[in-house]
């Protein structure tokens, strides 16, 4: 013991420096990230703050800045966002739940695991070209409407909802499945009553990330050519549209330097719009997550 502790000894200074140089360059490295972020931040809401009013957010875009609002943009993403979930979220849990607790360990089973790991990966352009061909060409002749837009969107974070969710139910301990058969319960009474109150906090949480990246996405909703100039806000599933990504894109591109204060206040919308659907999604979360540690 006492040799062993001669040899450690004298190597112990040198990997308390080196865990600190590791530990310094590590927070370097964050710091460089939040910074530049902030940075970014701060110039966004200092462009955009002269423009941020209420006519601004209740008024359809124009040519000239001084009347150039996103109320058309804001409420087809608020739109899409709604359809999306509603598609995305009940076929994702739902795919989740048989691969979980029912699906038979089999090759079907193996490539399909494979390749919703791999569509978790695949650029987002690549679900835009095919929203366009099988939804807008295929589906509804050549029309570019929310549906489309939803379903195209849909495809995108499907893969993202089924990987957290999966993880959610996988989390929860066999044991709670056991005692529910013990006391007589069948199959689908174990998933419904005691698997998924358990797992729905991580389920939320992954709805939440999977939301935010439709919700900022562009390249899906430019491939199926959503429209940049609207003057109404969409009443139905079957009316044209566009959303903040494509609007804030088309006010960047704009000569005007007017436009690049107005494209600011248009990116510190989308941020709110962000964060206050993250903080719902969060609250319910950890509603859920007293509720189901109670």
């Amino acid at each position: 013991m006492q040799q062993s502790g001669t040899l450690f000894n004298p190597r112990l200074p040198m990997r308390k420096k080196i865990g600190g140089i590791v530990y310094v360059a590590f927070l370097l490295a964050t710091m460089v990230g939040i910074v530049g972020l902030a940075v970014l931040l701060a110039q966004v809401i200092a462009e955009g703050a002269p423009w941020l009013n209420w006519n601004f957010l209740n008024s359809y875009p124009s040519r000239h800045p001084e009347e150039a609002g996103l109320k058309s943009a804001l409420w087809g993403s608020v739109w899409l966002m709604g359809l999306t979930a509603a598609f995305a979220i009940p076929i994702g849990v739902g795919a989740a739940i048989y691969l979980e607790e029912y699906a038979v360990p089999s090759r079907l089973t193996a490539f399909i695991e494979i390749n919703l790991s791999n569509l978790a990966g695949v650029p987002s352009i690549v679900y835009g070209l095919l929203g366009l061909t099988l939804f807008v060409q295929w589906m509804f002749s050549g029309e570019r409407v929310l549906l489309t837009g939803a379903m195209t969107m849909a495809l995108l974070v499907m893969p993202i909802v089924i990987l957290a969710s999966r993880e959610a139910i996988r989390a929860v301990p066999d044991t709670y499945r056991e005692a529910g058969y013990a006391l007589g319960a069948e199959k689908w009474q174990v998933v419904k009553g005691i698997v998924l109150p358990q797992a729905l906090p991580g389920i939320l949480t992954g709805t939440i990330l999977a939301m935010s990246r439709a919700l900022g996405e562009a390249a899906p909703v430019i491939a199926i050519s959503a429209l940049v100039y609207l003057t109404f806000v969409p009443v139905h599933p079957l009316e044209q549209f566009t959303v903040l990504p494509i609007q804030i894109l088309n006010w960047t591109s704009r000569p005007q330097d007017e436009f690049r204060g107005i494209a600011a206040a248009g990116i510190v919308v989308l941020l709110v719009v962000l964060l206050t659907m993250n903080a719902v999604a969060i609250i319910l979360r950890d509603r859920h997550q007293v509720r189901s540690d109670a």
